[in-house]
């Protein structure tokens, strides 16, 4: 059994969503100590709480302190069932995560599952469900995998009450992928969303990226959408010959819409000016399917915390399997190392 420090790098929860998976995946037992040391509230949230309860689920585990707040835990792996799922945060905590967890160990294994997921679908410190379906999922596509993925209904925090559901057929082994470069840009979308809030922010949004970002090929998009509380959401997508990036921003409540714009329109032109297919957040989202798959590399911006720490979590379970170049910007996976 893995003994598992989670205060490791970032010492977040992805420390834990992280192992939970591949320990699924590999059929590793684990201990980890000091969940989500790093943050100002310890231990296990909803969110996770729901993550650790679903993976349990999905693979006939047996864990051990999986209670609100808990700081240790022990999970030892079934296999992995193939089945209908409904897996529900409670709060606004991000169902996005959840669906992260229990992705790895469902694609590798043989048979179809279906995953409803609810909680907040749109959070700031999480991959966004527009992120997972424009961005992450293709990828997956072309690696060879079969998941598809529908918005039922948006949940902001604090509200939450967001849902999705997934489909998917596993089993089938995931091809290498290499994104080296990003290839001439042939459209950025440009779209913000409002519930229950006046629509007018979000053209006051719209209106300040448009002008930010007026030498790109823009079309541009507001939306009004029924959630359970108020929310904000702008979402740039950049469309280029080799792949597709998101980033979004997030209203908040005595912020205006044109800061909202400018941090976003900052983003992106971060991530432009890098000249890179892969920007920090995607980085961290490719390193388990690639190592679970045939490999890989692409190039990114300087790795985070967040994708560092991720590399270290894996090389617990998949010994060597990912490597860093120096400076950090190449990253090779699995037959890419040969």
């Amino acid at each position: 059994m893995l003994t598992i420090d989670g205060a490791m790098g970032e010492g977040g929860g992805q420390v834990l969503r992280t192992s939970l998976a591949l320990s699924a995946v590999t059929g590793t037992p684990f201990r980890i100590e000091g969940i989500r040391a790093k943050r100002k509230r310890p231990g296990l949230l909803r969110q996770h709480l729901t993550a650790v309860r679903a993976i349990a689920e999905v693979c006939g585990g047996r864990v051990s302190g999986d209670n609100l707040g808990s700081c240790a835990l022990t999970f030892e792996p079934g296999q992995t069932q193939h089945g209908d799922y409904h897996f529900a945060v409670g709060t606004a905590g991000s169902a996005t995560l959840v669906f992260q967890t229990v992705l790895p160990p469902l694609l590798m294994a043989e048979g179809r599952s279906q995953l409803v997921l609810e909680g907040g679908t749109h959070n700031p410190m999480a991959p966004p469900f527009d992120f997972i379906a424009q961005t992450f999922l293709p990828l997956l596509h072309r690696m060879g995998a079969s998941v598809s993925a529908e918005l039922k209904r948006p949940g902001f925090y604090p509200a939450g009450g967001g849902r999705f559901q997934v489909d998917m057929v596993g089993g089938s082994p995931l091809a290498g992928l290499s994104l080296l470069e990003r290839g001439d840009i042939e459209r950025v979308d440009i779209k913000a969303v409002v519930s229950q809030i006046p629509e007018r922010v979000a053209e006051r949004e719209m209106k300040a990226l448009a002008g930010q970002l007026a030498d790109l090929p823009i079309r541009v998009d507001t939306a009004r959408v029924e959630s359970a509380g108020p929310g904000n959401v702008a979402t740039v997508t950049v469309r280029a010959a080799h792949i597709t990036e998101t980033f979004t921003g997030f209203g908040e409540h005595g912020v205006r819409a044109e800061k909202v714009a400018h941090r976003l329109a900052g983003e992106v032109r971060k991530y432009l000016t890098a000249d890179v297919p892969v920007d920090e957040h995607l980085a961290d989202q490719l390193l388990i399917p690639l190592a679970l798959g045939g490999g890989g590399q692409f190039r990114t911006t300087e790795p985070s915390l967040h994708t560092r720490t991720n590399v270290e979590v894996i090389g617990l379970f998949m010994p060597g399997r990912v490597m860093l170049d120096e400076g950090g910007t190449r990253i090779c996976v699995g037959r890419a190392l040969q």
